[in-house]
């Protein structure tokens, strides 16, 4: 696998991950520029057939770091399939229309405001996809049916209305980290595997039903002060990241019954909560088949002992004993 391939911005599931932009000081000129053929044969590499197997060329293709506003010289490389405009001044990506062999594409730390009038409902093929630090405040427009992999972290993006099965069919992986949701509403996605939401306003959990097959759900460093809004729908969810939130009391995890029976690793740190006597045992009374709470696998001792105190609660549920 090339370089460019494993250049994917993936989240920390134990939760330390920040929302990281590279940029432009504001103290050092900024070069700007259109791009150019001679900057094209420069940043080529990976030699393969074509797709109608007669003949050769280069499929990727990496500009990064060029200064450049302008991309228009880029619509004859037709066969380019996985291609880098990360650090660049870039708002309109319209010339990658002809571009329809592309397989991956990041556009990275660059200006683009929208992706209405965008190309990528012709990018047919288009499995990842990633516009980190970018200008963005909603999703309209987005329409890749080939799509993986979705990243659009820091951003400003308040909505994920439009973020629907019937445009993103095969999304498995989105990450939303340090835009400004406050609600999780808005996905309609039920083949999405990993949604990484932590750094954003959240207050609600909302619409989660919808994601039947989500196994990855992180939302550290947000404001929630419960976890109602968890589904009983979340059959294959097994990781929960919490952390950072503003969770007081146990009442607020009762929603954490719904997704008992998958859940295996939960991070509730940093929440006022976990300050409380006797919080792990109080947590896995709720969820006793869990095995990691926070950063620590669970003990022995304390699923004995949180078994021993579920006997005791319903024991004392019954009358006359």
């Amino acid at each position: 696998m090339s370089d460019l391939e494993e250049d994917v911005v993936l989240s920390d599931v134990e939760g330390d991950e920040e929302v990281r932009q590279e940029g432009v000081g504001d103290d050092e000129k900024v070069k700007v520029c259109p791009l150019t053929p001679e900057t094209i044969s420069q940043g080529l590499s990976l030699l393969c057939r074509t797709g109608n197997g007669l003949g050769h060329a280069f499929i990727r293709l990496d500009l990064k770091d060029n200064g450049l506003n302008d991309i228009t010289a880029i619509s004859n490389y037709i066969h380019i399939r996985f291609l880098d405009i990360s650090n660049n001044h870039l708002t309109d990506l319209s010339p990658l229309a002809s571009l329809t062999q592309l397989l991956w594409l990041k556009v990275d730390n660059n200006a683009v405001a929208c992706f209405k009038e965008q190309p990528f409902a012709k990018l047919s093929y288009l499995q990842w996809l990633s516009m980190v630090g970018n200008q963005l405040t909603d999703v309209d427009g987005l329409n890749c049916p080939s799509l993986e992999n979705l990243n659009l972290t820091g951003n400003g993006i308040q909505k994920m209305n439009g973020l629907q099965g019937v445009c993103f069919a095969n999304l498995v992986t989105l990450e939303l980290r340090g835009n400004q949701l406050d609600t999780t509403d808005g996905l309609n996605l039920p083949n999405l595997q990993h949604l990484y939401l932590a750094q954003n306003v959240i207050k609600r959990l909302e619409g989660l039903q919808r994601l039947k097959r989500l196994t990855t759900l992180h939302l550290r460093e947000n404001q929630l002060d419960t976890l109602e809004g968890l589904s009983s729908n979340l059959k294959c969810l097994q990781y929960l990241n919490v952390r950072g939130n503003v969770i007081l009391d146990q009442k607020a995890l009762k929603p954490l019954n719904h997704v008992s029976k998958s859940l295996k690793a939960l991070v509730l740190s940093e929440n006022p909560l976990v300050e409380t006597a006797d919080y792990r045992v109080s947590v896995l009374i709720l969820l006793p088949q869990l095995e990691r709470l926070d950063k620590d696998p669970v003990s022995r001792e304390e699923k004995a002992e949180a078994l021993e105190r579920i006997k005791e609660l319903k024991e004392e549920e019954i009358p006359g004993l």
